[in-house]
C-alpha cells in the first residue's frame, strides 16, 4: 500500500481531547498499521485553532477504500461503505463513527458533482476542497499541515476560496452559499472580495441545485452569528431572491438578532426565516416547499409568519395567554419575535419583551374535560357532545382559565342541561 507524499509544511501541533480518545486511537492505529497515511482533516483541525467545540472528526487517508475496509475489519472495528464511490466510508470504534476518506483529486465536475481519482497527494487533495480554513490536516500527534494558508487566513478571520473562486464555484453551485455561511460562522468585516465577485457573477448557477441542498445550508446560514448581514450582501448582489424566491427584509433580520440578543435568547433559524422572507403566512408553505423544509419545520415557519393579535403588545394580556393556549409556548415566542422583528420598536421594547417573557411565566393548563366527562352527565352520543365542549372552553377561557373544580364542573353541568 502506497505511503503519503506531501509538499506541505508542517506547522506547531494541537492539543485537543478529542485528538487522544482511544476510539479514535483505534482507527489511526488500524490504517497505519498498513503503511497508510492518515490524517484529521477539515472542521475539527479548523475549530479547534479557533477553540471552538468540534463536533465530527473526518479522517483523510492515502489508502484505498477497499483496503480501509480490509485494515478496519483486520483491527477488530465495524466498517459501513457509506460513500465508497468517492472513497468515503464509515470506521466505527466503541461505537464512535468515523468518515474515513480516500484522497482525491476531481477528474470531473458539472456544478453538482464531481467524478474523482484516488491519489496519494495531500497537497492535490487540499487544493480541490473549497476554502483554505477547510483544508487544514493533522496527525495523530497533533501537528498540523496546511498546504494552501488556511492557517494565515484563520489568524486574519478570513474565508477564502482555494485557488481561483470562479474555478471553485463552477465545481459545485453550492459553495456560493457556504462562501456566506463560512463568512458569518468565521470571518471578521467584509466577505473576501474576489470570493463575493465570484459569487456574483456565477449566482445563476445556483438554479441548478436541488432543493435540498440549498435548504440545508440555507439554514445553516440563518443559524450563523452574523446572518443578518450576510443575507444583505447577499440581497445586494441579487443572490437571496434567487434563493428564497420572492421579496426579502435584511433590515428585520438584523433587528431580530438585535433582539436576541437583548432577550439573550438562541438563534432559531426558523424564525429567523420567517422575519427574513415573509411578511405573513401567505407564502409560507410556499416558502417552505421551496427549501424542502421537514413537516414539522413548515408548520413551525406557518407559526411564526402568522399575524397573531394575541402577540400585540397593546392587547390584554389574556389575549396572549390565549394564543399561549392556542399555539404552545415555542410557536407563540416565534410569533412575537417575528412580528416584534416586523416593527419599528427598539430591540429593548418593554412591551414586546414582556409579551415575550410571559410564556416563561405562565404555563397554559389543560383543558378540564372531554368527551367522557360530558357523556357521564348523561349527554347522548353525538354532535351535541362536541357543542358543550366547545362552548365551555370559551367560557373557561374568556373566564381567564379559572382552577375552581367546582366552578369549572358546575358549568358544564349548567351547559349539559341546556336544551
Amino acid at each position: 500500500m502506497p505511503g503519503s507524499t506531501s509538499s506541505s509544511r508542517a506547522t506547531p501541533r494541537i492539543t485537543a481531547a478529542w485528538l487522544k480518545a482511544a476510539p479514535l486511537g483505534k482507527v489511526f492505529a488500524a490504517l497505519t498499521a498498513g503503511g497508510a497515511g492518515v490524517r484529521v482533516v477539515g472542521g475539527a483541525v479548523r475549530n479547534t485553532l479557533l477553540e471552538r467545540a468540534v463536533t465530527d472528526i473526518d479522517l483523510a487517508t492515502t489508502a484505498q477504500p477497499a483496503d480501509v475496509m480490509l485494515l478496519a475489519k483486520a483491527a477488530g472495528l465495524s466498517v459501513y461503505p457509506t460513500g465508497i464511490g468517492h472513497g468515503t466510508v464509515t470506521v466505527v470504534a466503541d461505537d464512535v463513527p468515523y468518515e474515513v476518506t480516500t484522497l482525491r483529486r476531481d477528474v470531473e465536475t458539472d456544478g453538482r458533482r464531481a467524478v474523482v481519482a484516488f491519489t496519494t497527494d495531500w497537497s492535490a487533495d487540499a487544493g480541490r476542497r473549497d476554502f483554505t480554513i477547510n483544508a487544514l490536516f493533522s496527525d495523530a500527534d497533533g501537528t498540523v499541515f496546511d498546504p494552501v494558508g488556511g492557517l494565515a487566513d484563520l489568524a486574519a478571520r478570513r474565508v477564502r476560496f482555494i485557488g481561483d473562486a470562479h474555478r471553485r464555484i463552477r465545481e459545485d453551485y453550492l459553495r456560493i452559499l457556504r462562501f456566506f455561511r463560512f463568512t458569518a460562522e468565521y470571518a471578521d468585516g467584509a466577505p473576501d472580495a474576489d470570493g463575493l465577485a465570484a459569487c456574483t457573477a456565477l449566482k445563476d448557477g445556483l438554479a441548478s441545485l436541488s432543493a435540498e441542498r440549498t435548504g440545508a445550508e440555507m439554514m445553516k446560514l440563518l443559524s450563523a452569528a452574523r446572518a443578518g448581514e450576510m443575507c444583505a450582501i447577499m440581497d445586494g448582489a441579487g443572490l437571496l431572491g434567487l434563493v428564497l424566491g420572492g421579496t426579502t427584509y435584511p433590515d428585520r433580520l438584523m433587528h431580530l438578532q438585535a433582539i436576541e440578543a437583548a432577550l439573550g435568547v438562541t438563534a432559531e433559524a426558523l424564525t429567523r426565516l420567517a422575519a427574513l422572507a415573509l411578511d405573513d403566512a401567505s407564502d409560507a408553505a410556499g416558502l417552505a416547499r421551496r427549501l424542502r423544509l421537514a413537516k414539522a419545520d413548515a408548520d413551525a415557519l406557518q407559526s411564526a409568519a402568522t399575524v397573531n393579535p394575541g402577540v400585540d403588545p397593546a392587547v390584554p394580556e389574556l389575549e396572549a395567554k390565549v394564543a399561549i393556549y392556542r399555539l404552545g409556548p415555542d410557536a407563540y415566542r416565534r410569533a412575537v419575535l417575528a412580528s416584534w422583528a416586523r416593527s419599528s420598536d427598539a430591540a429593548t421594547d418593554p412591551a414586546w419583551k414582556s409579551k415575550y417573557r410571559l410564556a416563561e411565566l405562565w404555563r397554559a393548563p389543560a383543558m378540564p374535560f372531554g368527551g367522557g366527562d360530558v357523556l357521564a352527565l348523561g349527554v347522548a352520543a353525538g354532535p351535541r357532545v362536541g357543542v358543550i365542549l366547545k362552548a365551555f372552553e370559551d367560557w373557561w377561557i374568556g373566564q381567564n382559565f379559572p382552577a375552581d373544580t367546582a366552578a369549572q364542573r358546575g358549568h358544564l353541568i349548567a351547559l349539559a342541561k341546556r336544551d
